[in-house]
């Protein structure tokens, strides 16, 4: 107890002799970046599994263009599961002269069983959740398609051969999801009246879903009772397929969020261990006082851990509070970046947030913490005599390990944490044996130089390994300031280019062969480009290297699913440009050998393919075989057709198929698409401008939100420097005034002062510049899937930052 009581009492005047307050700053900012980032991120991710449940209407939904068996909804409501039945399909709705076409959804009761269906009671009007479908004889319309018909609630129109009233304005619903349907004006009507409109026949393009709600485990139950008796035609969907293109966006924008956490924690951690190291060395003659007035080592090491644990918990505390604060504000930043609310985050940020200062307090403050229980009594008489440092592999091997094992928990993206922190490493490394090569290069040129300039360069060369240390924590500290102006911006520049001015905004879909010729005319008389016809092929795998899918083992469920369900295949002669070969080859133009097909990266990870596998397919009730000859990357926010399997054209084009397009069309060309579907009734025309604004909105938001959590890093990157500039602070002070008491002039000594720090400041900023162009090449290209261009500005930006800041804050 004397101990920590000592501890206690002496903490105010080791305060203010500066590094327990670096020491608490950076553990306060991150603390407060990782308590932000989780708060944020977990809030985030409780969203997204929300929102995927609702982009289907439900926990699974089956879809098939023919008719479902409704013993299935017996089964699921035995199960204790809720059901709905739906039919989705494209028609024209009538008022008067006027025309809209829209996608028609006719439900029953139960729809939706996950989120909400909102109407309004006019046009504009507020909007309210759906207690139920509509009654009978009436019909919900969106205000897109209340706008193209110059109509409002009340108006009575012709769907088919009825006449329905429009009841309400439908103002949201949670299956309007951003694939190739369900984004065309849309109409709900009960399901009743189907058989009034005389829409629905045999032949007719519908597709018939049934949706199904409940506890996970029962969910995941009755999937796997589904697979087993699902029709070829049929397609299962869980929450892991649903709405693909927005929660890349929405995974992207966490990825940026984590990049800023991550380096501000390196940079905390850099920050830490260099405060710790003046802390304990500026104790070592208290430390040999207290020995030789009869202290013990126990009492030594209690009462200077007693000041890094206070400091630790007050750090914690306030870290916590600016984190929660930092995380309120990010959260008003990100409003409506998803469509459901935020919802309120878990207690886990705060355990992470205290982990974070233990952990970065043990593996960085400790080791130099403990050299003090060695400090000889004999210290007092002889400042010379040092405490034995404890082996390198045993400081360094804890430390990084510690902050390996921190960083991969706060942010849980291996990828990331081996870029950023290796990069980081291996520019630390870098810097540190550029710094031995300058004292080196210094300590044999010096005396061909003036006083000011001799002095300075001397100092370098005198203080040896300390001089390199701060070459590392300088370029370190201001690489993270190139990265938070030049390739930041980069980065968030790269990522909006990545979604085209020019990205199509409508898709063309159920194209019949014979129809190609005159819908390319009727779009080329509009004025727009003559559209690329993509095939389209319906089919099943069925084996994998000749075993059933359905006999193979799988790493998860989505795998399964994914192996076993009915899928949409194509076959193109040259990869897209939405698409990057990762392993493989591409077939050769007019390639005629056995049939081939290129594989979606992560697909072939959840059905644990790989180039050689033989995959077979059920096409039109014939068995066909592949050779898997290539992995693909997709850019599935390309909004471009992907398609998770491309064949070689010889495999699939004998097969009976449809085609699908994807265009750019102006507000004044909209016409055209009307004039398209008369002309066409089976082809659907699906308008994907609503999913669009959302992505945008997506990375506009993502990027304030980015800009606003840098400011923890660039506040790690300052602590940083002044933690530099603090680690000789006291034996530069002895030496000016040694030089003071000789005669040396002010101006000389600041002069040579000057001189040292702007060398170390030169080779630091250099070096950091190399460190930011490589991590920002590597985020860019392995963690973004961005291109990223060098930019000239960046050196030269580092090598002026160096001089002037590092300069500056040495004098």
């Amino acid at each position: 107890m004397r101990a920590i009581r000592f501890g206690v009492r002496s903490l105010l005047r080791d305060f203010r002799a500066g590094e327990l307050l670096v020491l608490g700053a950076a553990l306060i900012i991150a603390v407060a970046s990782v308590t932000a980032i989780g708060f944020l991120t977990d809030r985030i991710g409780q969203a997204v599994a929300l929102q995927a449940a609702e982009v289907l209407a439900a926990d699974l939904r089956l879809s098939s263009p023919q008719p479902l068996d409704p013993a299935r909804i017996e089964r699921a409501r035995e199960n204790g599961l809720a059901t709905a039945t739906t039919l989705t399909f494209p028609s024209v709705v009538f008022a008067g002269e006027d025309s809209v076409l829209v996608s028609i959804i006719a439900a029953d009761d139960g729809y939706p069983l996950r989120g909400q269906v909102r109407i309004a009671d006019k046009l504009l009007g507020q909007s309210a959740p759906a207690s139920a479908v509509p009654m009978p004889g009436n019909l919900w319309l969106d205000t897109a398609a209340l706008a193209r018909l110059g109509i409002d609630v009340g108006t009575v129109v012709e769907l088919g051969s009825a006449k329905f009233r429009v009841s309400a304005v439908l103002t949201y619903r949670p299956d309007q999801t951003p694939g190739f349907t369900g984004l065309a004006p849309a109409l709900i009507m009960n399901i009743a009246d189907i058989p009034l409109t005389g829409l629905v026949a045999e032949g007719s393009r519908v597709s018939y879903s049934q949706l199904f709600a409940g506890p996970r485990a029962a969910i995941t139950r009755f999937a796997n009772e589904i697979e087993q008796s699902m029709p070829a035609s049929a397609r299962l969907r869980d929450r892991g397929d649903a709405g693909r293109e927005l929660n890349n966006a929405i995974s992207r924008a966490s990825r940026f969020l984590a990049l800023a956490s991550l380096v501000s924690l390196l940079l905390a951690a850099v920050a830490i261990a260099m405060s710790a190291r003046r802390y304990a060395e500026r104790r070592l003659d208290t430390a040999a006082l207290m020995k030789s007035l009869g202290a013990s080592q126990r009492f030594v090491v209690i009462s200077s851990l007693t000041q890094i644990v206070i400091i630790g918990i007050i750090a914690s505390l306030l870290g916590t509070l600016l984190g929660y604060a930092a995380e309120r504000a990010l959260s008003g930043v990100l409003a409506g970046l998803l469509r459901s609310d935020l919802p309120v985050p878990s207690l886990k940020p705060l355990a992470m947030g205290t982990a974070t200062a233990l952990i970065l307090l043990a593996g960085f403050a400790l080791p130099s913490v403990l050299r003090l229980s060695s400090t000889s009594p004999l210290r007092v008489l002889r400042r010379d005599l040092e405490p034995p440092a404890p082996g390198v592999m045993v400081t360094y091997g804890v430390s990084l390990l510690a902050l390996g094992l921190l960083i991969y928990w706060s942010v849980r993206d291996l990828m990331l944490v081996l870029i950023i922190a290796g990069g980081t490493l291996l520019t630390a490394v870098v810097l540190f044996e550029i710094g031995r090569l300058l004292i080196a290069v210094l300590s044999r040129g010096r005396g061909r130089v003036g006083v000011a300039w001799r002095y300075g360069l001397a100092n370098i060369a005198r203080r040896g390994s300390d001089s390199a240390i701060q070459v590392v924590a300088f370029g370190l500290g201001l690489m993270v300031l190139l990265v938070l102006t030049l390739v930041r911006n980069d980065l968030l520049s790269g990522w909006r280019a990545t979604l085209d001015v020019e990205a199509p905004n409508h898709f063309l879909i159920n194209i019949q062969p014979d129809e190609r010729d005159s819908v390319g005319t009727i779009l080329q008389q509009a004025g727009l480009p003559s559209p690329e016809f993509v095939p389209l092929v319906r089919a099943r795998m069925t084996a994998v290297n000749a075993e059933a899918v359905g006999d193979r083992r799988y790493d998860s469920e989505r795998g399964r699913r994914l192996a076993g369900r009915g899928a949409n295949l194509t076959y193109a002669e040259s990869i897209s440009s939405s698409n990057e070969l990762l392993k493989g080859d591409w077939w050769p133009i007019d390639y005629d050998g056995v049939p081939l097909v290129s594989v979606e990266i992560d697909a072939a990870k959840e059905m644990d393919v790989g180039v050689g596998d033989i995959l077979t397919f059920d096409v039109a009730g014939e068995a066909m075989s592949a050779t898997v000859s290539s992995l693909r990357e997709v850019k599935w926010d390309s909004f471009q057709p992907n398609f998770f399997m491309v064949f070689s054209p010889n495999a699939l084009q004998d097969y009976p198929k449809t085609f699908i397009t994807s265009l750019r069309v102006a507000d004044e060309q909209r016409g055209a698409l009307l004039q398209l579907v008369r002309a066409h009734p089976s082809v659907s025309v699906i308008d994907i401008e609503a999913i669009l604004d959302q992505v945008r909105q997506v990375i506009d938001k993502a990027a304030l939100a980015v800009q606003a959590v840098f400011l923890f890093t660039l506040a790690a990157g300052l602590v940083v420097l002044f933690a530099a500039v603090q680690s000789t602070l006291d034996e530069r002070r002895y030496e000016s005034a040694l030089l003071r008491t000789f005669g040396a002039r002010r101006r000389t000594v600041f002069a040579g002062l000057a001189t040292e720090f702007a060398v170390l400041g030169l080779a630091a900023g250099l070096f950091a510049a190399l460190g930011a162009s490589v991590i920002g090449g590597l985020a860019a290209n392995k963690l973004f899937n961005l291109d990223y261009q060098l930019d000239p500005m960046l050196w030269l930006l580092g090598t002026v930052t160096g001089v002037v800041v590092v300069g500056i804050s040495g004098v």
